[in-house]
């Protein structure tokens, strides 16, 4: 636990040399690959996150893709992600996460998922991932049959990711 708190901490850091315009940028580079992935080429129901603001940024990327692909969103609901359907900037609600989120039909058929792109504090190249903490996608990704694409910063791909046994691998890592 104290190897991830440190991580945790040392990302911060990081995260902080690098300005608004910067971590605009640098997001802009993870996305354009994201789109290359021929999972998400071919897919049509894509799990995305509307990011937070230390994030790879998605809400741009979100509001372009949502007019040729289903856009799944997740909800904070106690301690579980619940998943929603992306209508438009005009059904999004600011969580108590400071997180907009979508307030429209919840999403229940996990197999028609075709791609889920999920956050994360940091990965390594064997698909670890070092979450904020709170495990809300340790407990959905076990449920969602889909391939698993973890997006960040290229500081945020580390040598290694401390993990245990219930922290959920990601099947590929895209950090540029």
């Amino acid at each position: 636990m104290e190897r991830k708190k440190q991580l945790r901490k040392w990302i911060a850091q990081e995260k902080k040399k690098y300005s608004d315009s910067t971590l605009k940028a640098l997001s802009e580079k993870v996305l354009t690959t994201l789109e290359a992935y021929p999972e998400f080429q071919k897919g049509h129901t894509i799990l995305l996150y509307h990011s937070m603001k230390d994030e790879v940024q998605t809400h741009a990327f979100i509001e372009k893709w949502s007019r040729s692909k289903k856009i799944i969103l997740p909800v904070v609901i106690g301690d579980e992600l619940e998943l929603r359907v992306y209508t438009g900037p005009q059904d999004l609600a600011i969580s108590s996460y400071g997180i907009a989120e979508p307030t429209g039909t919840r999403f229940t058929d996990y197999r028609a998922i075709d791609l889920a792109v999920i956050p994360g504090v940091a990965f390594d190249r064997h698909g670890h991932r070092l979450g904020r903490g709170k495990g809300y996608y340790d407990r959905l990704l076990p449920q969602i049959a889909a391939p698993k694409a973890g997006i960040c910063f290229p500081f945020q791909l580390v040598e290694e990711a401390p993990a245990e046994e219930f922290d959920f691998r990601m099947d590929t890592v895209i950090a540029q």
